[in-house]
């Protein structure tokens, strides 16, 4: 019998974006080491085994406490209780990050609400901002400052 999880869905179903995947372990390595596809298969798979092992843990943690919402409180006792503690510091910047970046966007109405959608050159440098902010966190700890965004009202 196949393993299934909350939704329904057998665990194979479940899997994360081969390319952004790909791209995250190829900047994560030196230039000159190359990961044979495999492999990089292996190390999704693996990614996505621990999503469910958190999410899994998180949702015990959650229940124990009577609670039908999953909190960020439940996911860090949840890494807390299977030995992941190390990582706990570097989970509590990235949702700190996380809440700073949601309010400031629902301050401005969201991204994409009235018009104001990025350019596909400004997606482009946000998506590459975002990927050296976690490329810094991973590497040991820094975090890249956002950069301001400029006001098209002010350009001529």
């Amino acid at each position: 019998m196949e393993p299934m999880d909350i939704v329904g869905k057998s665990k194979e179903d479940a899997s994360l974006p081969k390319a952004t995947m790909t791209k995250i372990i190829k900047e994560m390595l030196p230039p000159d080491v190359r990961v044979a596809r495999d492999t990089q298969d292996l190390l999704i798979e693996c990614c996505v085994e621990f999503i469910n092992l958190i999410s899994s843990e998180s949702n015990e943690v959650c229940n124990r406490e009577e609670k039908r919402t999953i909190a960020p409180e439940h996911v860090v006792k949840a890494l807390e209780v299977l030995g992941f503690g190390e990582y706990i510091e570097e989970v509590y910047a990235a949702y700190e990050q996380h809440k700073i970046e949601t309010m400031h966007d629902s301050l401005k109405g969201g991204k994409w609400s009235n018009g104001a959608e990025m350019t596909e050159e400004e997606a482009a440098a946000e998506q590459q901002r975002m990927f050296a902010e976690a490329r810094a966190r991973m590497n040991g700890g820094a975090v890249v400052p956002k950069q301001p965004e400029s006001d098209p009202s002010l350009e001529s």
